[in-house]
């Protein structure tokens, strides 16, 4: 009998004032259902942030912490709070340092916008009406994987969305698993 070792799939979650809720909470929920270690990392020191529908979410840690730490995947949730994160330079940084080790790199609503910022948002992605302007052509699709790189729609698309990353970073089948238990579809 053979033993298989699998390492634990790694992902930053990017916490800014302002974060939709919903695209937020769903895709760190899915991936810790589907074993993978969530790091939430606020953009300030304060660990209690604040999102769109006022509700206050914590933090694991402040994003100095972890900025120089290699995760296997780099989520950036949507919502008004989406121009902190393309205002920061440790995201855009810890965005283009990921991009070039070919990390999964998933993003919905406002932030593919995020990925745009850092130069490395491929030809093919979607993301929320809102943001077409700044990223024009939006696909009219709820996910759209392009090689590493994963968008969605909003937070409409949320689940959908947590379950594609997980299908990406981990497997089909603890996707398919972790949607059973949720009685998605």
């Amino acid at each position: 009998r053979r033993l298989v070792k699998t390492m634990t799939k790694t992902v930053l979650v990017f916490l800014s004032e302002g974060f939709e809720e919903i695209e937020t909470v769903s895709p760190i929920d899915i991936l810790r259902r589907a074993g993978a270690e969530v790091t939430v990392a606020s953009l300030t020191k304060e660990l209690h942030v604040k999102g769109r529908s006022n509700i206050i979410m914590s933090a694991d840690v402040d994003l100095d912490a972890v900025k120089d730490k290699d995760f296997d995947c780099v989520l950036c949730p949507g919502g008004p709070g989406t121009k902190h994160l393309r205002d920061d330079p440790r995201v855009i940084s810890i965005v283009q340092r990921h991009h070039q080790k070919s990390v999964k790199l998933a993003a919905i609503c406002a932030a593919p916008t995020v990925l745009h910022q850092a130069g490395v948002l491929g030809s093919k992605y979607t993301a929320h009406f809102s943001v077409k302007d700044t990223i024009p052509d939006i696909m009219n699709q709820a996910v759209v994987v392009d090689g590493n790189i994963i968008t969605s729609r909003g937070a409409g698309t949320a689940t959908e969305f947590g379950l594609a990353v997980v299908k990406e970073l981990i497997s089909q089948e603890k996707a398919d698993e972790v949607a059973k238990s949720i009685c998605f579809n």
